[in-house]
């Protein structure tokens, strides 16, 4: 029976070796996902974070990078931990898991947070932003941002294309004889901002505010949706190391 038991014992740890070996690979492509998506949040919309107030929707981008550095290097070790048979080395992995998890924690926190408080600071600081930055004196950064804003979601202004008759670069006479900036254009040419009128430029109602607050909404689900994927595979990947874990430790050295 004692042969039998040990037999039974070492082919239960194999599984669980292979197993976890397998979790460990997924685990390895899931943790470039998360890092794809933070940097493809900061690369290709950082625009975009120039126009808000709040750090919260970058900290979020930055932590989903971190976690998934820290889930590929996590993944490595998972499998050099499994084919070893190192307890230590699975008690690290433990760890590492766990840290991973509570950095998904903290960015789901955030972006929640953010996610209740985005319409008001949207609503708040917008208009600003665009009224008082726009085409002024090192803000090259924001005039790009306001630019790509109004080209890609085919809109005018913060709330509407009338916000632009209050802004600096109307009043002091900078923008000539334009009404609004040629980005408000729908066929940009040099100087189509003198012509206002539905035909020629973007007059939406709800102007750009409602459009940049969906894209970041829908961003915002998109991030939580991988953190809570990952999260469960981790939970999995949990158990696992637990039941190796005591198989192991039950095991004669």
């Amino acid at each position: 029976m004692g042969a039998y038991d040990e037999k039974k014992e070492t082919c239960g740890t194999i599984c669980l070796k292979y197993l976890l070996f397998a979790f460990n690979f997924l685990f390895w492509l899931a943790g470039g996902v998360v890092m794809a998506v933070g940097i493809w949040t900061l690369v290709e919309k950082s625009d975009y974070i120039s126009l808000l107030s709040s750090s919260t929707y970058a900290a979020s981008a930055y932590i989903l990078i971190l976690a998934g550095v820290i889930v590929m290097v996590t993944g490595v070790l998972g499998c050099c931990a499994t084919f070893r048979e190192q307890r230590n080395l699975l008690r690290v992995y433990f760890v590492l898991l766990l840290c991973i998890f509570l950095l998904e924690i903290l960015a789901g926190v955030l972006a929640y947070i953010y996610y209740q408080q985005l319409n008001e600071e949207l609503k708040q600081n917008l208009r600003e932003t665009m009224v008082q930055k726009y085409k002024q004196e090192n803000e090259k950064q924001i005039t790009k941002a306001v630019d790509k804003l109004q080209q890609e979601f085919k809109c005018c202004g913060s709330n509407s294309s009338a916000d632009w008759a209050e802004s600096k670069w109307v009043t002091t006479g900078q923008a000539g004889t334009r009404k609004v900036p040629d980005s408000c254009c729908k066929t940009i040419t040099e100087n189509c901002g003198e012509r206002y009128h539905p035909s020629n430029i973007y007059k939406e109602e709800g102007g750009c505010i409602t459009k940049l607050e969906k894209f970041i909404l829908d961003h915002l689900r998109i991030i939580g949706a991988v953190g809570i994927g990952i999260a469960c595979v981790q939970i999995v990947g949990m158990v696992f190391t637990c039941c190796l874990y005591r198989n192991l430790k039950a095991e004669p050295y």
